[in-house]
């Protein structure tokens, strides 16, 4: 549902139909033909097919099978994203903040290409350098990752002004790895940066939102992160711990692969700092 939900936008006009109809009959799919559907939706058969090959799901019946999952594990929910109200209570802002929070890493989550997070850690891993590249609140998990990497001994850099970006670019070659963080993928900044690093043969990671966009049009993998925001008031809240969760996967799989190595790292740099 997360995939439909936050892939809509993408779609053809008539896989819009489609997705629009399980959105609003989640339930009534789950015991419905593909035939049914094609003709509830005054669409076809091949149409349907090709909106879930657009969400990257094979075919219908593991459509089915995922809303069945997903309703079996936590009920087929309608709970929204909280957005900041007027004269809330501590207590209300406590429970909708942590429920925000939580249906954010709950719906990246279903986002989660496994093969595509696996091809990401092993670039990673074989990087002669890693530029993590983001601006706003991108740039607070840009800064995350560059300070879990050099735990482990790992070249990482994170890059937050546009002129040091594009300067750092420049000098990337096929050896080098650009993380680029951007929910809307449309940030001009980190477009600019990726064109270069591109050109220059480097590998592009992008952690976007789960939408069409430039940023993941120019990378090599797509990783992607679910916000469930609905207002600018919000501030980038959800999005930051959808994103910096994505990051702590990367990194945790990373230290996996040179598990002994990064252990003997992590310990090293934890009795530096208490030396303090």
């Amino acid at each position: 549902m997360e995939r439909i939900k936050q892939g809509i936008s993408t779609l053809r006009p008539s896989e819009q139909k489609v997705a629009n109809y399980i959105i609003n009959n989640t339930k009534a799919i789950l015991d419905m033909p593909i035939a049914q559907l094609a003709k509830n939706t005054k669409t076809s058969e091949a149409t349907i097919i090709r909106m879930c090959r657009s969400l990257h799901i094979k075919g219908f019946r593991e459509l089915k099978l995922s809303i069945s999952a997903s309703a079996n594990q936590d009920g087929i929910t309608t709970d929204r994203y909280e957005d900041i109200a007027a004269d809330a209570s501590l207590s209300q802002i406590i429970k909708f903040i942590s429920h925000n929070n939580y249906r954010s890493i709950e719906s990246t989550l279903a986002l989660i290409d496994e093969n595509c997070m696996e091809k990401a850690i092993g670039l990673l891993d074989h990087a002669r350098k890693i530029v993590v590249i983001g601006v706003g609140a991108s740039a607070i998990v840009a800064f995350d990752f560059e300070q879990k990497c050099k735990r482990i001994n790992k070249w990482c850099e994170a890059l937050t002004d546009s002129h040091t970006q594009l300067t750092s670019a420049v000098h990337l070659d096929d050896r080098d790895v650009v993380l680029a963080i951007s929910y809307s993928g449309e940030t001009i900044e980190i477009i600019d940066t990726v064109k270069i690093a591109k050109r220059n043969k480097a590998n592009i990671i992008s952690l976007t939102g789960y939408s069409s966009n430039k940023v993941q049009s120019l990378a090599n993998v797509n990783l992607y992160a679910s916000p469930l925001e609905k207002s600018i008031r919000s501030g980038a809240t959800a999005s930051r711990i959808a994103q910096l969760n994505i990051v702590d996967i990367l990194f945790t799989g990373l230290a996996s692969l040179n598990f002994e190595q990064s252990v003997d790292f992590l310990d090293k740099t934890r009795e530096v700092i208490q030396n303090r």
